[in-house]
């Protein structure tokens, strides 16, 4: 895409601020949604170099705001809503949180985006409402099973996002990255999880369930996703998956992990780390045959090559002594 004013919501989220980082890089004009806090901290987007951050015109606010909003959508050419609640566990705990922020905040979004005429606004959706998948690989046309409070109000926020495209004309894509994995990841997902403990110098490390299995997308092909689906009209109405096309066990990635990390492990089933009994999906493998049909988009990080490819930059970052201290392997995150 040429050089645009654009937001990205969530930006102080993982994805977020890897997005933000690229479209910076790009030459574009990026405003950066955060959720605001007294603090003053910006989530992951207080880890980006300071001459990248410096060119981020930053917006603390909230999406379940109507005016926070609007006030954010302003003046944009291009939107990404990335913005969400996203931890399956604490969704069980705070259900009526995830319907006002996944929900409500992303109507708050369309309606304002759809006021200002934006060129394009790319809604982030998640694998995990597929449910476990009843056919692999998964593409777009598999049925919707949410089996979390969190999937449930995904399913409803892109039934949302799709029926602005249909009923007003608007420039909507869903995009549908699967699981993204890499640097500044949050110890909420597995792969830091096995990699923070291991690095901590812990020999028997805790997880949940082992057998389930997903395809770990490497957050430079997300992000790279995220860009081909803003760039490509045929989108437009339409999901597209973002994957890498492999799926891995949580063990044999346990495993492989500590293989690159050259270490020996136990690994321990944690009963306050697993999923009550149906809600947990046991497999997830994308089909990206649509994304590389109508977008320029193809993974870099493919297959088990380049997970492991992937997985040897995440490590180099998260055992590096300054970005492991922000972590506490001995914490069980939801």
């Amino acid at each position: 895409m040429g050089q645009a004013r654009v937001l990205v919501t969530g930006a102080d989220g993982f994805i977020g601020s890897h997005l933000t980082e690229a479209l910076v890089r790009a030459g574009h004009k990026v405003r950066a949604f955060t959720l605001y806090n007294s603090f003053g901290t910006r989530g992951h987007l207080d880890a980006l170099p300071k001459e990248i951050l410096a060119e981020i015109e930053v917006h603390a606010g909230d999406i379940r705001d109507p005016g926070s909003a609007r006030a954010a959508v302003k003046g944009s050419d291009r939107i990404f809503h990335l913005a969400a609640l996203i931890a399956i566990p604490y969704s069980y705990v705070a259900p009526d949180s995830y319907v006002d922020t996944n929900i409500t905040g992303t109507l708050n979004l369309l309606m304002a985006a759809r006021d200002e005429g934006v060129s394009t606004f790319v809604h982030t959706s998640t694998s995990e409402v597929y449910g476990t998948a009843q056919y692999v690989p998964i593409d777009e046309a598999h049925p919707l099973n949410a089996q979390s409070p969190y999937a449930a109000t995904k399913v409803g926020a892109d039934q949302l996002a799709l029926s602005f495209q249909r009923s007003f004309d608007m420039p909507v894509s869903v995009i549908r990255p699967f699981n993204t994995f890499g640097p500044r990841q949050s110890t909420r997902a597995v792969l830091p999880t096995i990699i923070t403990q291991i690095a901590a110098g812990q020999n028997s490390i805790r997880l949940g369930n082992l057998t389930a299995t997903r395809d770990f997308c490497y957050v430079r092909d997300t992000v790279a996703g995220f860009i081909a689906v803003a760039d490509s009209k045929a989108t437009i109405g339409e999901v597209t998956n973002i994957g890498s096309g492999f799926e891995i066990s949580v063990g044999d990635a346990a495993n492989l992990i500590a293989k690159l990390m050259g270490r020996e492990i136990t690994i321990n089933v944690d009963d306050d780390r697993l999923r009550p009994v149906n809600s947990e999906v046991e497999r997830l493998w994308a089909a990206t045959d649509k994304a590389q049909r109508i977008t320029a988009w193809r993974p870099a990080y493919a297959g088990l090559e380049g997970f492991g490819r992937g997985m040897e930059e995440t490590i180099t970052w998260f055992t590096n002594p300054k970005n492991l201290e922000r972590y506490d392997p001995t914490r069980y995150q939801l």
